[in-house]
């Protein structure tokens, strides 16, 4: 049975909706360990990498119990230390985050008994969650594929809880030890700096899509190692850059239209978690891959519990629908 690892927080959320509605939950990882059960939990072997709270441990094996082929054993609390996030959506894809509980970093002795797994999903939600040894000992010592989202590295958190957006400076020793980097467009400025600023020339917030130096930042990635750069655009769907017979290959994979966006928080994840998939069935086929983070995307967006995940089948005639 094939392994898929998805490692990172599992944060209690207290988050406010965009139509104002309260939601509390758990965050990040259940998004895809979920997902993918409900995807192929009789298939394949899940297994969420977290550290967690002492006081959340029976809680969070609680939402993982009823669903097949979730293997908790490595949800630990050694340190007794877990994330704990509040989010207040401005509108669908904009939001204030605070954060008042910490997870302690992922390490390389979390993962030593993992290396079998053909995929990891690393799905950090800020920059101290994921240590940069931990991606070095997988990438020496496992042929999985490492599958990494840039939201933990260019997210801060400052001395009084507010979380913000931050340059991924250190980029470049990462990158060689990622083989799919995954971000949205803001992440994707913030991994794409000058070596110097004016004060004015500062990135303005925007939502224009420059294909041209986001092509220069996917080449860059690419000529350091990684073998993939997902760059998702919010509902206009997924840039995806590989190279292809030495040549870098650039296609925009359509978003799976939604009519009501119920809940946007844990669709990063959820796309993360579709691709994890997708590349655990055809490890060089990007583009299918792709389809399956923006099924998961767009379904994760279609209520407030897990149950918006569907079936292999049902996913997809989704895929199926949208795409041929």
């Amino acid at each position: 049975m094939k392994r898929i690892a998805v490692l990172g927080p599992i944060p209690r959320d207290h988050i406010v909706t965009h139509q104002g509605d309260l939601i509390q939950k758990w965050g990040c990882v259940t998004h895809p360990v979920i997902a993918l059960s409900t995807l192929a939990g009789d298939k394949i072997e899940i297994i969420p990498v977290c550290h967690v709270r002492q006081v959340d441990l029976d809680n969070v094996k609680e939402v993982f119990g009823g669903y097949e082929g979730i293997n908790t054993k490595h949800l630990t609390t050694k340190n007794d230390q877990g994330d704990i996030i509040s989010l207040k959506f401005i509108d669908m894809n904009n939001r204030i985050e605070r954060q008042t509980g910490f997870m302690d970093p992922i390490v390389p002795a979390d993962v030593k008994n993992l290396l079998n797994c053909k995929v990891f999903v690393f799905i950090p939600i800020s920059d101290y969650e994921i240590s940069l040894d931990t991606l070095k000992y997988l990438k020496e010592n496992s042929k999985g594929t490492i599958i990494f989202d840039a939201h933990g590295p260019t997210t801060a958190c400052l001395f009084n809880g507010e979380r913000q957006r931050k340059f991924w400076i250190d980029r470049d020793h990462w990158l060689p030890y990622i083989d799919v980097l995954k971000m949205n467009l803001e992440e994707a400025h913030a991994s794409w700096f000058r070596k110097e600023y004016e004060t004015s020339d500062y990135y303005i917030e925007s939502d224009e899509v420059n294909r041209e130096e986001l092509g220069k930042f996917a080449a860059h990635c690419l000529n350091m190692g990684v073998k993939c750069v997902y760059i998702t655009v919010d509902s206009r769907g997924c840039l995806t850059y590989y190279k292809e017979k030495g040549k870098i290959v650039e296609q925009m994979v359509p978003a799976v239209p939604v009519d009501n966006v119920v809940d946007t928080t844990g669709c990063g994840d959820s796309f993360a978690g579709g691709v994890g998939f997708g590349l655990l069935q055809k490890p060089n086929d990007y583009v299918g891959a792709a389809r399956y983070g923006n099924a998961l995307g767009a379904l994760r967006t279609q209520g407030k519990t897990f149950a918006v995940f569907k079936s292999l089948e049902d996913t997809n005639k989704l895929i199926q629908e949208t795409y041929f």
